[in-house]
């Protein structure tokens, strides 16, 4: 087959979304069939630019047998509702413009939300060579910016749901990361037969124990210390702030140094507020290459994955639970839902509600003080991965459900 997967964020930027993407993307190639992914330059979540792609309207280049047509896009950092949709609008157009003559004619289009407007382009595609549209869904636009507070114009909400479930009616496949999602589509009058979940997954070759811990943390710089590790977007959706109060509660332990490596729209003010209270355990830094975050996980004790406590969030399922898993690293999450239950399943972390500080500082006092625990959590996580969420097995899957929507078209059927 030849799939045109429309994404707006891709390899090599930082981030779950980019990694599952390549990853699938990989395998589909690895399979045989012709992928290309119509995507823009090259610029999140800071905003800049590499140095050879100023001034320029587009790139291709090939990876790993995937050709990517690369668009302009208005860059900006990842922050700022207004700045990032009109982000979001210009490759939205650049994808339509300068995507569409060069793509020549698919068999299936694939699209991959958020951003909200990559739906268009892809939609356009569909429509114009017949082919059947497949929408991934990893966030449910604009019903998490309503939860957070983020949107609030009635007129705005109303528009944007009517184009969200335009988008799934004129979709072959609806595929949801989360079990969550798919019952939030289907209640919305969806065709329950063409929404099917493909979860988020990890490369068990590339996220797996093994690792020497001190070897790794003499690398970065944290030898001697017992890291907690938050690594990953640093959002709104992530409730941080209550990490730092938790690092508040440690800040007589100068042997505990809570490491937040990531960007994104809450760092400014998070990195204010641990100078505020003079934190002395509290280290930030920025994004890294996909190929040091192995590294990173190995490094740490224990790792960090909470959520706040907004009703929405229990759909969610951070991904990078899976990859820290593999890792075989034990998580202490803070969170609810879809994501608590397949972590309980797993064995391989302490759970606890959403944002509730006293039950974090328990739970990290016993992962501190107890080895023994730390060990038999990473090992049940390293196992269930690769029994349940090994990203391989998942692509296959989502190839299947794409050539069944390519029989459908031929075929007259759903």
């Amino acid at each position: 087959m030849r799939i045109v997967l429309v994404c707006h964020y891709f390899a090599p930027e930082p981030g779950a979304p980019q990694a599952r993407l390549l990853e699938t993307a990989r395998v589909w190639a690895r399979e045989g069939h012709g992928v290309t992914v119509v995507t823009c330059f090259p610029n999140h979540p800071t905003g800049i630019l590499e140095p050879r792609d100023r001034g320029r309207i587009f790139r291709r280049e090939d990876r790993d047998g995937i050709r990517i047509l690369r668009c302009w896009v208005y860059a900006t950092p990842n922050r700022g509702i207004l700045r990032k949709t009109l982000g979001h609008l210009s490759f939205m157009a650049s994808a339509a413009f300068l995507g569409l003559p060069r793509v020549g004619r698919p068999d299936a289009v694939v699209v991959s939300s958020p951003t909200f407007f990559s739906i268009v382009p892809a939609l356009l595609f569909s429509l114009l060579w017949r082919r059947p549209l497949v929408l991934e869904v990893r966030d449910l636009w604009p019903a998490i910016f309503t939860q957070l507070g983020v949107l609030r114009n009635r007129w705005i909400i109303r528009v944007l749901t009517g184009l969200e479930l335009l988008f799934y009616r004129c979709a072959a496949r609806v595929v949801p990361v989360t079990d969550g999602f798919r019952e939030d589509i289907v209640r919305r009058g969806i065709d329950p037969r063409k929404v099917i979940t493909i979860t988020n997954g990890v490369d068990t070759e590339v996220f797996r124990p093994g690792r020497d811990r001190d070897a790794e943390k003499a690398r970065r710089g944290l030898g001697g210390r017992f890291v907690v590790l938050y690594l990953g977007a640093h959002g709104l959706s992530h409730g941080l702030s209550r990490i730092l109060e938790l690092a508040d509660r440690w800040r007589d332990d100068p042997r505990v140094l809570f490491l937040f490596v990531g960007e994104g729209a809450e760092k400014g003010a998070l990195v204010a507020r641990a100078r505020e209270r003079a934190l002395p355990n509290v280290e930030f830094r920025p994004p890294v290459e996909k190929g040091e975050v192995p590294g990173y996980y190995a490094a740490a004790d224990v790792c960090l994955v909470p959520l706040r406590d907004v009703p929405l969030f229990s759909t969610f399922i951070p991904s990078k639970m899976f990859e820290i898993m593999g890792s075989g690293v034990p998580i202490l999450a803070s969170l609810s839902g879809e994501a608590a239950r397949i972590l309980d399943r797993s064995g391989a972390a302490i759970v606890v509600p959403p944002e509730d500080v006293d039950a974090l500082d328990a739970g990290l006092r016993r992962l501190r003080g107890d080895p023994g625990l730390r060990a038999v959590l990473g090992a049940r996580g390293a196992a269930f991965v690769r029994e349940h969420y090994d990203r391989s097995r998942l692509a296959l899957r989502y190839l299947g459900l794409i050539r069944e929507a390519v029989e459908g078209r031929r075929e007259g059927r759903p």
